[in-house]
C-alpha cells in the first residue's frame, strides 16, 4: 500500500501555501487587531478552501477530508486568523459559507472564537456569551456561561460518516440577533472539528521545528553556530520527532475517520505544537519573547487551540477506555 501523497494532494497543498503565503501577513493582522479580513475571506472561498468537502455536484471541489488535513495543516504552519472550522463544518448548507461570502463560527465547550466577525453561529445559544480575554490575540474569544456546541457527550468509537449531515437548515438572519444554524451530524460534526484543529496544530509545529533549525543555523556563540552544541541539537530533533509522530497520527486520521485515531491525533498533535513552539521559543533565547519574533504568536494560538474541542485529559480517557 502507497502511504505518500498523490500528485494531486501534492499540488493542493502546494497551491494552499502559495494562496497564504502571497495573501496572508500574520504581522498585518496583528495591526488590524480583532477584525477579520473579508476580502482575504472571499479569496479563501473562491480558492475552494471551504468547499473542498462539498460534493461537485453540489458546487464544491468534491475532494476528502485528507485534503481538507492539508489545506488546514497550510493554515496552521502561517497562523490563518479567522474561524475556519466554522466555516468549512457549514459549508454544505450555510449560503455563503462555501464561497466565503458568509464568516461561520461554533462554540466549542464554553469557547466561541471569533463571535464578533461570525454572520452565522453553528449550534446557537450563544445570547448570553461574553467577551473572554483571549491568549492569542489574533483569536478573540467569548466564553459561555455553561458548555454546548459542538462538545457534547462522546460516541461510540467507529468512523465518520462518509457524507455529513451537516447543517440541518438555512440559517436566517434575524434582528439585532445572529443567525444561527442547528449542527444536524452531532458528534460527527465534533470529531470532524478536532481532526482540522489538530491539522493546523500540526502545521504550526512543523513551522516552529524551521524556524529553530534556521536559528541554530544563523546565531552563533563562541565563535560557532550555535546548532553545533549538542544541547540545541537534542532539543531540535526531539521537536523533529514530534512533527512527524503527530503527521502520521493526523494522516492516518484523515484516512482511516476512526474516531478513536481522530482523539489520538488530536492529542499528539496539541502537544507537538505548544512543545514545539516552547522549545523553538528556547532555540531562539530572550529574542524569541519579543514582538519582533514570531514564536511567542505560535505558542500562544497552539494554546488556545488546545483548549477548543477534545482536551488532552478527555482523549486520554477515550483511548484508555477503548484499550
Amino acid at each position: 500500500m502507497d502511504f505518500q501523497l498523490t500528485e494531486d494532494q501534492r499540488a493542493l497543498r502546494g497551491g494552499v501555501r502559495d494562496l497564504l503565503e502571497g495573501r496572508f501577513d500574520v504581522r498585518a493582522a496583528l495591526d488590524e487587531g480583532s477584525s477579520l479580513d473579508r476580502g482575504l475571506w472571499k479569496e479563501l472561498g473562491d480558492a475552494g478552501f471551504f468547499s473542498l468537502m462539498v460534493p461537485e455536484a453540489d458546487g464544491g471541489v468534491g475532494l476528502g477530508l485528507p485534503e481538507a488535513v492539508l489545506a488546514f495543516e497550510e493554515a496552521g504552519r502561517v497562523l490563518l486568523t479567522g474561524p475556519l472550522v466554522g466555516t468549512l463544518l457549514a459549508s454544505g448548507a450555510v449560503d455563503g459559507a462555501a464561497s466565503g461570502e458568509a464568516v461561520v463560527t461554533c462554540s466549542f465547550g464554553s469557547l466561541v472564537p471569533w463571535l464578533d466577525e461570525a454572520d452565522v453561529v453553528l449550534g446557537g445559544g450563544v445570547e448570553s456569551a461574553v467577551p473572554f480575554r483571549s491568549l492569542d490575540p489574533l483569536t478573540p474569544l467569548h466564553r459561555l456561561p455553561r458548555g454546548g456546541g459542538l462538545a457534547h457527550p462522546s460516541r461510540p468509537a467507529g468512523r465518520l460518516p462518509k457524507t455529513r449531515a451537516g447543517v440541518g437548515a438555512k440559517a436566517e438572519a434575524r434582528a439585532g440577533v445572529k443567525a444561527e444554524a442547528r449542527v444536524g451530524a452531532g458528534a460527527a460534526d465534533r470529531d470532524l472539528a478536532d481532526l482540522l484543529i489538530a491539522a493546523e496544530q500540526l502545521g504550526s509545529a512543523g513551522k516552529t521545528l524551521e524556524m529553530a533549525v534556521r536559528y541554530a543555523q544563523e546565531r552563533t556563540q563562541f565563535g560557532q553556530a550555535i546548532g553545533g552544541f549538542q544541547a540545541v541539537k537534542h532539543l531540535c530533533a526531539q521537536m523533529l520527532v514530534r512533527v512527524e509522530v503527530a503527521r502520521g497520527a493526523v494522516y492516518a486520521a484523515a484516512v482511516t475517520g476512526d474516531v478513536l485515531e481522530i482523539a489520538g491525533a488530536k492529542l499528539l498533535a496539541d502537544e507537538a505544537a505548544v512543545r514545539n513552539a516552547r522549545d523553538c521559543l528556547q532555540v531562539h533565547g530572550g529574542m524569541g519573547f519579543t514582538w519582533e519574533a514570531d514564536v511567542h504568536l505560535h505558542l500562544k494560538r497552539a494554546w488556545v487551540r488546545a483548549g477548543l474541542g477534545r482536551s488532552a485529559a478527555q482523549a486520554e480517557e477515550e483511548l484508555a477506555a477503548a484499550l
